[in-house]
């Protein structure tokens, strides 16, 4: 796409996002068609599909997926931390699964550790935090594999998910990766106030845990056993192309942030934008979330239902803040723990040229660059980044090798 036809696209956003009572269908479907241009660049690949299979049908496979397909239907013990703003942040923990010992079991095993002052160890915790439009359940496949294996923490961030919407940002104020370092550390003490903790984030959730070292540098030091950044950056945001020819890069680096805002401010409007044109939005979001083309479509559509429950205006009110984050400098914070670097060597969103600048500043962290992998790699191939996951959670010492054995695979039951 030209320069000059992005800013067409983007005079015909800008015009049906501010024509005041255009709220019908058609132009709604202007709106989030456009926008949905943009983003792409060109969504080439999604003509072949709407030649070869009609809307009505195309509507009726995504209706079955979603009633039959079974990711994001795992739950978790819930709880509620408050940001600093007052912000209220949705959880859930899995507990560990512990087998009851024969000196458990009992009035004499329960009268023994009372008499010898015995206190069970405080079990690790991995706190799991999700990117940028996802939520926990992003990391089904994960918590499927691990669940009861370790005790975990499933997040929604901010705005995301069943978190509140953030209350500074209903006042005015722009949300930054450091206030995202600040939820984090409220989630920490409300959900795992004592004990080691083991940290995984995906993209955004990555730059969270960056600004939590930045923040908290001797909570890092004490308390963290592992860390794992997955599909992540510690900065330069700003000079990504998105897989677009460098005349649409310009124009889009130029013209988004405030196409961003003007949809913002229209968020109806634009909401049934996205509804009306749901099949160009699944082409853009399997482009930017996937690097192989046989993805499972129950996975697919399941990305899809993640990111299409993300309002516009948190899209929005989110994206500002990662041309401007840079956390390379917190990096050397993790140097004393295992760290596992993850990311697919497709992801047009943080190229996996990013993930080998953290590795550089982190030189005896795993880095591991997976095959024909995007953005959205810890649904795109599961197994592996389960596998590296375990092999973290081994090396750290959270559990023991025997305990994993199998569980490093999500070939069982993906709803377990």
């Amino acid at each position: 796409m030209s320069e000059s036809s992005a800013e067409a696209v983007v005079a015909a956003t800008a015009n049906v996002a501010g024509a005041a009572g255009a709220a019908n269908w058609r132009r709604a479907g202007i709106a989030g068609a456009a926008i949905g241009v943009l983003a792409a660049g060109a969504a080439a690949g999604v003509a072949v599909e709407r030649l070869t299979v009609g809307r009505g049908m195309r509507k009726k496979a995504r209706l079955a997926l979603d009633a039959t397909g079974p990711y994001g239907s795992l739950r978790g013990t819930p709880g509620r931390a408050v940001a600093d703003d007052g912000t209220e942040l949705y959880y859930e923990i899995d507990e560990v699964e512990v087998a009851p010992t024969t000196a458990d079991e009992g009035a004499s095993g329960s009268r023994r550790r009372r008499l010898f002052g015995r206190k069970a160890p405080v079990p690790v915790t991995v706190v799991f935090s999700h990117g940028y439009c996802l939520g926990q359940d992003s990391w089904h496949f994960q918590r499927a594999a691990l669940r009861g294996l370790v005790r975990a923490v499933y997040w929604d961030q901010r705005s995301h998910g069943r978190s509140g919407r953030g209350r500074s940002q209903a006042d005015g104020v722009p949300v930054g990766i450091d206030q995202l370092g600040r939820d984090l550390k409220a989630v920490i003490d409300a959900a795992a106030p004592e004990g080691p903790v083991v940290l995984a984030g995906h993209s955004m959730g990555g730059m969270t845990m960056m600004a939590l070292a930045d923040q908290y540098p001797a909570l890092i030091r004490d308390r963290v056993a592992a860390v794992a950044l997955i599909g992540t950056s510690s900065g330069k945001l700003g000079e990504v192309n998105f897989g677009l020819p460098v005349a649409g890069v310009n124009a889009v680096r130029r013209v988004l942030p405030g196409v961003l805002k003007a949809l913002g401010s229209q968020a109806e409007l634009v909401e049934k934008g996205r509804r009306a044109t749901a099949d160009l939005f699944a082409g853009l979001i399997k482009r930017y979330s996937f690097g192989s083309k046989d993805v499972d479509p129950a996975v697919a559509r399941f990305a899809e239902r993640l990111i299409e429950a993300t309002p516009i205006d948190v899209v929005a009110e989110f994206y500002p803040a990662f041309t401007e984050h840079d956390k390379s400098g917190a990096l050397p914070g993790f140097r004393d723990v295992p760290v596992l670097i993850l990311a697919g060597d497709k992801d047009l969103v943080t190229p996996s040229s990013h993930s080998e600048a953290i590795a550089d500043v982190l030189p005896d962290a795993e880095l591991v660059i997976v095959p024909d992998a995007g953005h959205l790699v810890m649904l795109e191939h599961p197994e592996t980044v389960t596998d590296r996951l375990a092999d973290l959670l081994v090396r750290s010492g959270t559990v023991p090798a025997a305990n994993v054995g199998g569980h490093g695979s999500t070939a069982q039951q993906p709803g377990r």
